[in-house]
């Protein structure tokens, strides 16, 4: 927000200064601080989660940071008071909200969080690196995340278990080394894609509740994709078939979305797929 200020006189601080308008520039001062307000109520409440039964303290602070002027430690602290309300207000809650959902008893440590993000911000040496952190980082919250979702999951994820155990048994079933296990419908003769291929195909998607989730069938047109920007359990299916054939591939929960919940594919669902490979594209 552009704040542009000139011509009055204040009360001190902590209130509210008094407008003398002696000038054109008077006028023109006031003029434009009352423009530079609009939406500001809005934004204090929906952005920066400002109570205001507390706006005399917001005023205060507002006085105290217009007229710190070029006061360099001033300056510093007012940053760190933004950055540190940034913190509480959006960073913390962000990432309790990814970790934990709306299970709000639950809390990263704010101590260590900053601990380390004073540690990273003077340059100071701290208890790892940022490699290192950002490394841990991934793979903690993977694990926490996964952790948590099979607190509300677990059945879920016992069933497609008992599913995948139960099916390897079927008659006609084949597995892969990575343990999608399919069901050759159709046996093609054509090239067989990399990875790195383009591919057109037709498919159907069901949970194993027998759910068609997605359809190009009932779309009415195939699909063209890379090979390896799809799901890991379509991308081994495709890199094992010749074009022409139809399979029906049973793809493990880890193999697919995992811990995440897509549309109305709950976590840890295993998924099967009817695949039809039409052509390698390039």
């Amino acid at each position: 927000m552009a704040i542009a200020a000139a011509g009055f006189t204040s009360c001190g601080n902590s209130g509210t200064p008094k407008a003398n308008l002696k000038s054109d520039l008077d006028s023109l001062s006031y003029a434009i601080g009352l423009t530079q307000t609009q939406g500001l109520k809005e934004y204090l409440v929906e952005r920066l989660n400002v109570d205001t039964t507390y706006m005399n303290d917001f005023i205060k602070g507002l006085n105290e940071g217009a007229n710190a002027g070029d006061n360099k430690s001033k300056a510093a602290y007012y940053a760190g008071i933004q950055i540190g309300q940034q913190i509480s207000n959006q960073m913390v809650k962000g990432i309790n909200h990814e970790l934990f959902g709306e299970d709000s008893t639950q809390t990263i440590s704010l101590k260590n969080f900053m601990a380390a993000f004073v540690s990273g911000t003077t340059g100071k040496k701290g208890l790892m690196t940022l490699e290192q952190a950002q490394k841990l980082a991934q793979n903690k919250m993977q694990e926490i995340k996964t952790r948590e979702m099979e607190k509300v999951y677990g059945p879920n994820k016992a069933e497609g278990e008992k599913f995948m155990a139960e099916n390897a048994k079927k008659e006609g079933v084949k597995k892969l080394k990575s343990g999608v296990q399919y069901k050759v419908i159709k046996e093609g003769t054509g090239a067989i894609p990399a990875d790195t291929s383009t591919v057109k195909v037709h498919y159907e998607g069901k949970t194993i509740d027998g759910n068609v989730f997605d359809s190009s069938y009932k779309r009415g047109e195939p699909i063209t994709l890379r090979a390896n920007q799809v799901i890991k359990g379509w991308t081994d299916a495709l890199v094992h078939m010749p074009v022409g054939s139809v399979w029906e591939v049973y793809i493990p929960q880890e193999l697919a979305y995992g811990e995440r919940e897509q549309g109305t594919i709950k976590p840890f669902s295993p998924l099967i797929f009817k695949i039809e490979l039409l052509e390698v594209t390039k």
